[in-house]
């Protein structure tokens, strides 16, 4: 479980220094995300990679317990909100909208990027 956890983080800490290397504007746990799921796609068709950790659902295992506990991650970031209540009085308004304007943005992306995406698949497939 061990080494598990830290295939992941060795991975996020890549894309970090990727991401600051080359000054990409990306989250570089993003970056290590993905290359995380290139390792495992890559581990799925070489055998010589499927060993300790990346062996036996080992990096899986351990991702699902991560995502099971996935509400403590948030714990900070409501101490952080209650820290800056009078930030939060002085701009609550102006926060709210930027939320609601940026959730209606990424649904109207989202819905936009699954049509493009069913468009493509029917042409693919007829």
């Amino acid at each position: 479980m061990i080494a598990a956890v830290s295939i992941i983080l060795v991975c996020q800490l890549v894309g970090e220094v990727i991401v600051r290397g080359f000054r990409l504007p990306l989250p570089g746990p993003v970056v290590g995300m993905a290359l995380l799921f290139g390792i495992l796609i890559l581990r799925d068709h070489a055998a010589a990679l499927a060993r300790g950790p990346l062996r036996d659902g080992g990096v899986e295992g351990v991702a699902k317990v991560l995502l099971a506990n996935l509400s403590l991650m948030f714990v900070p970031a409501g101490v952080g909100v209650v820290q800056n209540l009078d930030l939060l009085a002085r701009s609550g308004v102006a926060i709210a909208l930027v939320l609601a304007a940026s959730v209606v943005m990424t649904l109207l992306v989202t819905v936009g990027t699954f049509l493009i995406v069913s468009r493509l698949m029917r042409r693919r497939s007829s």
